[in-house]
């Protein structure tokens, strides 16, 4: 991998790993903390995960406009001054209106870093976005590890550890990313660009796929939201619970050379690489309505690892392979913001469940919805190959 790349890796593991100190516990925090109700928590969560959805495709027109350094900075000091705030003012409802902010910034940050990660290492194929990927999980299993210890001694710790991490992330771009801007070498900006999407027939195929990719995330999500507040009935420590994602982040970096091994056996496409993860979720959340001891949750995270490794690196790769020219900013944005959609239907989706009726109920909506995922998953390239295959015709004719 290039040095540009490292770059990359190693900032998204610092973002993340500060991320990782507050997002597993926001739930419990808002729950427990500030005295509201599961409902509430789920609709703080949701107007986090907006701000998101917003930023995603703010960071993702900008990168194609303005370059990634530039975009990728101005991410950060939103977000940097957002967790500086939350520092001092935590409370009810300074609490939501920062998280809000947060999830703006740090939504411009991820579709730039993306297609940055695309476009310095063509030649990468899946393998860059499968870095930033393992990146990112590194930093879940540190933080998460280290947010739940620290927690258990006060929650404003958790502030401050998240607002330094954020502040080396910030020096890291600012003295690293300058150089290996891609915005010099292919990218165009989109308002030279007479459509707003050169292929029409990609980019539908790449909604339906997104479709299946959001109500993944719906599911995901739960177990930072209802779950995290499940176990907690279930009288499961919090340092337990933020152990599992400790396990989640460990796993993924440690097991790469099994699913490496795995995907080129018995899932050589991309598509087949979703669908088997798509499957795998699908047991996760079986064996997760069954659980009542940490044990059983652990079974479940253990698998539900396996799926997301198989899932989630795959998105970006097809995204970027299906996006023309100067606009893979503009795609890897539409695919953030997906992901941030299912991390803002979720968890309001899922408190309102909880809240009215129960937690069984929630787990099988939840595999009904993995199981429309693997069909949006099956046909999203049935149209993009028909046309591809007409494109072919003439030359054939011609030879």
């Amino acid at each position: 991998m290039p040095r540009s790349l490292w770059l990359l890796i190693i900032g998204m593991m610092i973002n993340v790993t500060g991320a990782s100190f507050l997002w597993p516990l926001n739930t419990i925090y808002i729950h427990e903390h500030l005295g509201k109700s599961l409902t509430v928590a789920g609709f703080v969560l949701m107007l986090n995960a907006g701000a998101s959805v917003i930023g995603n495709l703010v960071g993702g027109i900008l990168f194609d406009k303005i370059g990634g350094f530039k975009s990728i900075l101005l991410g950060i000091i939103i977000t940097l001054i957002s967790v500086v705030a939350l520092m001092f003012f935590h409370g009810w409802p300074t609490y939501m209106y920062l998280l809000i902010f947060i999830g703006f910034g740090s939504g411009i940050v991820f579709p730039a870093t993306y297609a940055l990660a695309g476009t310095v290492w063509p030649e990468g194929g899946r393998k860059s976005f499968n870095a930033i990927y393992v990146a990112q999980n590194v930093g879940v299993a540190a933080g998460a590890s280290l947010g739940g210890l620290v927690a258990s001694i006060s929650f404003n710790l958790i502030f401050v550890a998240n607002a330094v991490l954020y502040a080396v992330f910030f020096f890291i771009a600012f003295f690293g990313y300058r150089n290996i801007d891609a915005s010099k070498g292919t990218q165009t900006s989109i308002l030279e660009q007479k459509t707003v999407v050169k292929n029409r027939t990609k980019f539908n195929g790449l909604v339906i796929l997104c479709i299946g990719y959001l109500l993944c995330w719906v599911g995901y999500v739960q177990w930072p939201s209802t779950i995290s507040s499940h176990t907690q009935n279930l009288n499961i420590p919090l340092s337990q619970y933020s152990l599992l994602w400790t396990i989640n982040g460990a796993l993924i970096v440690c097991a790469q050379p099994l699913i490496s091994l795995f995907v080129k056996r018995f899932a050589k496409s991309l598509k087949k690489q979703m669908i088997i993860g798509f499957v795998v979720f699908i047991i996760s959340f079986i064996f997760a309505s069954y659980a009542e001891q940490f044990s059983g949750f652990l079974v479940a995270m253990v698998i539900l690892t396996i799926g997301e490794m198989l899932v989630w690196p795959a998105v970006p790769t097809i995204a970027n392979d299906l996006a023309p020219e100067g606009r893979q900013g503009f795609y890897q944005g539409f695919v953030n913001s997906t992901a941030t959609g299912g991390r803002m239907i979720g968890p309001i989706l899922g408190g309102m469940i909880v809240d009215y009726y129960h937690m069984n109920l929630l787990f099988l909506i939840i595999i009904g919805l993995l199981a429309i995922g693997i069909v949006t998953t099956s046909i999203y390239d049935k149209k993009i190959v028909v046309a591809e295959k007409r494109d072919q015709e003439p030359s054939g004719i011609g030879a």
